[in-house]
This record gives C-alpha cells, structure tokens and sequence, in this order.
C-alpha cells in the first residue's frame, strides 16, 4: 500500500482526531501510537529501531495508509524519504498549550510508568517508547528541553518539506483546509474532535492520583 500521509506533529497536537479525520477520508488504516499498544507486530520494529537497527519502513508501515502521532512523529524525515510521494500533515498548536496538554497525559504517564499497574505486554513497549520519543526526541522530561524540542520540530518540518507537500493543520481548522490538500470531497459530517486527557488516561485504567 505504502503511506500517502505522513504526520510529523507531536503527539498531543490533535494527532488522534486526525487518525480518525484521515480514515473516514479513505486514508485508513492510519498508524498511531493505539497501534503500537494494539497490533502485536508492530513493537518489534520500534524496539529495532530503539537499539538502532535499520527497519524496513515499508514492512513497518504494511497496511497503513497514514501516519500520525508518535512513534511514527519521530521518525517524520525518514519517512518522508521513504514515502517520496506522500503528503506530510503537520498538526500542531501553541506550545503552552502543547505542553500543558503533553505534560498532564504523555509525560506524566513516561515519569510513572514503572509505578502503573500495566499489562505484561505494554511494559517492554513503553521502555521502548521511553527511549525513543521521551529520551531521543524530547532529551528528557522537564517543561525546557521538551518545549525547545517541539519548536525545533516545528521549525525543521517547515524548512525541510517543500510547500506543496505540507499542510500545517489544527483540528480547530475543520474538514475544508485537510480536504482541499488531500484532493477529496467534504463528509457531511462533522470533524471528529477526540483524545481529551481522560480519554488519554482510560487506556491505562486511569489517571493516577499522584503528579
């Protein structure tokens, strides 16, 4: 199949309202970071690519037809490279409010995830995600290196894909911008607006009490 959208926003920009924009838009299955957790042949190339082996982009991508979110985010110029015939979403909001957002759902579940009740099989995941997306793309967990992070990659995505291959997307902005650039008909219905904090935590059984 090959991916014909790559999203390079940082999770927590909207990332799942686009998964489900994308797919109701005929772009599915679209690869978030639920597929990591859901399909089981998915960790197995994030681990590989954690240890700092080479992956087959087009085996890690097999029956997507988009990408958004992490751990694909962190990986945006690779595939890119990969995809050269792709479009690059980027989702994106203001960075306060990305790291307020990140930091009560994302960060906080990467700061106690050794003290979380998770199933057996979502442990390796997340030392792995740990590694390449806390550790690799932000350089740790404080409000700093996190915010630098997100405006570089917000500024490299800008000067690295050529106009015509990007859109710079908020949820907020609708179907019309999205479908224009994708060269698709409007749905009769509305934006799919999802993934608020409790809807983040419901994966995990819930917020934990303690910041």
């Amino acid at each position: 199949m090959g991916l014909k959208v790559i999203g390079s926003g940082f999770g927590r920009t909207g990332t799942m309202s686009a998964k489900l924009a994308l797919e109701q838009l005929g772009f599915g299955p679209c690869h978030h970071m639920t597929e990591v957790m859901g399909n089981p042949a998915q960790p197995s190339h994030w681990a590989a690519l954690a240890r700092g082996e080479n992956v087959d982009w087009a085996e890690v991508f097999a029956g997507y037809g988009a990408q958004v979110d992490f751990p694909g985010a962190a990986v945006w110029h690779e595939l890119s490279i990969a995809f050269p015939e792709a479009k690059v979403l980027h989702t994106e909001r203001p960075e306060e409010d990305w790291w307020a957002s990140y930091s009560s759902t994302i960060g906080k579940f990467f700061r106690l995830r050794r003290d979380l009740p998770l199933p057996p099989p979502l442990v390796p995941i997340f030392e792995t995600m740990d590694r390449l997306v806390a550790q690799g793309v932000l350089g740790g967990h404080d409000k700093k290196n996190a915010i630098a992070a997100y405006r570089q990659n917000n500024e490299k995505v800008r000067d690295m894909i050529p106009a015509e291959r990007l859109l710079v997307f908020s949820p907020s902005d609708g179907w019309e911008p999205l479908c224009r650039f994708l060269r698709v008909a409007v749905p009769d219905v509305p934006f799919p607006r999802t993934h608020a904090r409790d809807e983040f935590w419901a994966h995990f059984g819930g917020e934990p009490a303690v910041s």
